[in-house]
């Protein structure tokens, strides 16, 4: 039986491993009293893709006061000004799929061993780190124990830092599916934290999920690659399980997210009113053509296979299943994108390091024939679209979180400086900065 432990109660231990300022010391010599002015060389506008010059953000509290050109925007008394130079800024990148608790370590003596209590650590190590690689905006879309849930309220009150986040808690799945623990023998009976089979059951989890803290729902519609002993093209859930599982989660103001490779689990999945379809990897034209007419959303994380065949060391049972899907995945989900499914940013990080995430957008305009702003876009506005928070982030507006990053050259010429951010403020606070 795993321990549970709130992430307040390793923040000693946590703090020598992160050897930085406690956020508390961060905030108050960061945030100014009453006004800070973002001086930006150059800023992106997300929304038309356009670059304005020598722009002024002013920033109260946590927000976006206004945006104007620097030359009408001087200082008043008692205000903080950050000049970055010629700096390009744009809005905080959002991750929709990450798993900060977790690591890339798939010995499966390692994964049996695992504890709530490492996870919790982990989880503290990796927000930061996310966030200073300029992620200031994540879905965590799996964790056991509800660690998730402790990490968000963490980070929300200052404890630790890390970005805003929406967090799912265990995943639901079917028993000795992708959601499961299926590496023990039965003498064990070891079973995931999410598990539910039929109708009343998968209600039941939905709600025991929202009781504890869930921002949103993660099913498992298909297998997957990092399991044992399934199928990644296989249905898992039933499409009426799946009824079931979004009709009470939207009810209670929840979205779902459905893990799902196979192209029957996508088209049902869809059919059922989940929110978006994670990975995507067999994707057909039937599967693509609901998802239009449904308006659902599709993750693809991509640069999790490049990362995994070149650096990854998988027991076999994992291994062949990454090739397998590896050799299909970036062609069908390029033709879903061409074909005018909604895509947001995802990457799955935990598969590969956290901090990295900001490769997905290369991989997206390399491999999907993406421009650059619509790799961006997929970061921020669709992605804010699909949290259901687009009125608190995605784009750099009046009235939203200030959610500030800045790269050192033009974005939209090479996407690649996303993996090199500079400067991070969320929500007022500067975690990251090269301006003066």
């Amino acid at each position: 039986m795993r321990v549970r432990v709130s992430v307040s109660i390793l923040l000693s231990v946590v703090f020598t491993i992160l050897g930085g300022v406690h956020p508390h010391v961060a905030s108050a010599q960061n945030v100014a009293p009453q006004r800070m002015l973002i001086r930006a060389g150059h800023l992106l506008d997300v929304h038309t893709g356009k670059t304005l010059d020598a722009q002024t953000i002013v920033v109260s509290g946590d927000r976006i006061l206004s945006i104007a050109p620097t030359a009408s925007t001087p200082p008043s008394s008692g205000d903080t000004v950050i000049d970055l130079g010629t700096l390009t800024v744009l809005p905080g990148l959002i991750d929709v799929h990450t798993h900060l608790t977790s690591n890339p370590d798939f010995d499966p003596f390692k994964e049996v061993t695992d504890t709530d209590a490492k996870d919790a650590i982990s989880g503290v190590v990796n927000a930061r780190t996310t966030l200073l690689a300029g992620f200031t905006t994540v879905r965590n879309v799996g964790a056991s124990g509800f660690v998730d849930v402790d990490l968000r309220d963490a980070i929300n009150v200052g404890q630790v830092p890390g970005p805003h986040m929406q967090v799912s808690g265990p995943l639901l799945g079917i028993t000795g599916g992708h959601c499961d623990e299926n590496l023990l023998p039965i003498r064990y009976h070891e079973v995931g934290d999410g598990v539910a089979d039929g109708i009343a059951a998968v209600q039941h989890q939905v709600r025991q999920n929202i009781k504890y803290g869930a921002d949103l729902i993660k099913i498992c519609a298909t297998g997957g690659v990092l399991s044992k002993g399934d199928d990644p093209q296989a249905s898992q859930y039933t499409l009426e399980e799946m009824k079931a599982i979004v009709a009470d989660a939207h009810r209670l103001g929840r979205k779902v997210a459905a893990h799902a490779h196979g192209a029957q689990g996508i088209l049902w999945a869809s059919e059922a009113g989940v929110d978006s379809i994670e990975h995507g990897s067999y994707i057909d034209d039937q599967a693509i053509e609901v998802m239009k007419k449904n308006g659902t959303y599709l993750v693809p994380t991509l640069y999790l296979e490049d990362w995994m065949l070149e650096y990854g060391k998988l027991p076999p049972f994992y291994e062949q299943k990454m090739k397998d899907v590896s050799a299909v995945a970036k062609k069908n989900i390029r033709h879903a994108y061409e074909s005018g499914v909604k895509i947001a940013l995802g990457t799955d990080a935990a598969v590969y390091p956290h901090g990295l995430n900001g490769h997905e957008l290369e991989v997206y305009v390399r491999e999907l024939g993406m421009k650059p702003i619509d790799a961006i876009q997929s970061a921020t506005v669709n992605a804010a679209d699909l949290m259901g928070w687009s009125d608190r982030t995605g784009s750099l507006d009046p009235g939203k979180w200030a959610d500030i990053i800045a790269v050192d050259g033009n974005p939209l010429a090479d996407v690649k400086l996303l993996q090199d951010v500079k400067f991070v403020m969320k929500a007022g606070a500067v975690y990251k900065s090269t301006g003066k």
